[in-house]
């Protein structure tokens, strides 16, 4: 009886073995996963058409530019002179011009510039990069009814006006 239970034990103990044997042994570790958001933005501008001027009337128009920034992150909208100066912009149909100008709002009373002599740039705060964080500025256009503009020749005026964001 002490033979069998002698064989128990020993068979007990290889089986216990190869159990142990065939497993394998593991070791663990972490990782550190991470990302760095940069400050960005865009921009996109639409064209400010005066429509046909007739010599009449004011002519005034606006559009629209659409910014979109990292979320917080600050900006300032800035427009260039364009073919003239911030005081006196001008459209030109080869050296013929007309005179207008470029406001931050609808009473036109600010020009919208890059923050030099008293223009004025329009400032923002970054709501996201998605579409759903995309804030519109309204660009305001004057074409006054001048004594340059009404003796302006017949023609096809125009003239770029370059959009910066700044952030």
């Amino acid at each position: 009886m002490l033979r069998n239970s002698l064989k128990l034990a020993v068979a007990g103990a290889l089986l216990v073995a190869s159990a142990t044997a065939g497993a394998a042994t593991t070791k663990t570790t972490t990782m550190t996963v991470s990302a760095a958001v940069a400050a960005n933005c865009n921009v996109q501008a639409g064209n400010l058409s005066f429509g046909t001027y007739d010599a009449s009337a004011v002519k005034t128009g606006s559009a629209d530019v659409t910014v979109r920034c990292s979320k917080n992150t600050l900006y300032a909208v800035k427009l260039s002179a364009g073919g003239g100066s911030y005081g006196q912009r001008l459209l030109s149909d080869g050296t013929n011009t007309l005179q207008y100008n470029l406001f931050t709002e609808s009473g036109l009373g600010t020009v919208w510039g890059d923050g030099t002599g008293s223009t004025k740039v329009v400032n923002g705060k970054g709501l996201g990069m998605s579409n759903s964080g995309a804030i519109t500025h309204t660009v305001y256009g004057e074409l006054p009814n001048s004594a340059t503009n009404q003796d302006a020749p017949a023609g096809s005026y125009g003239d770029s006006i370059t959009v910066t964001v700044e952030y």
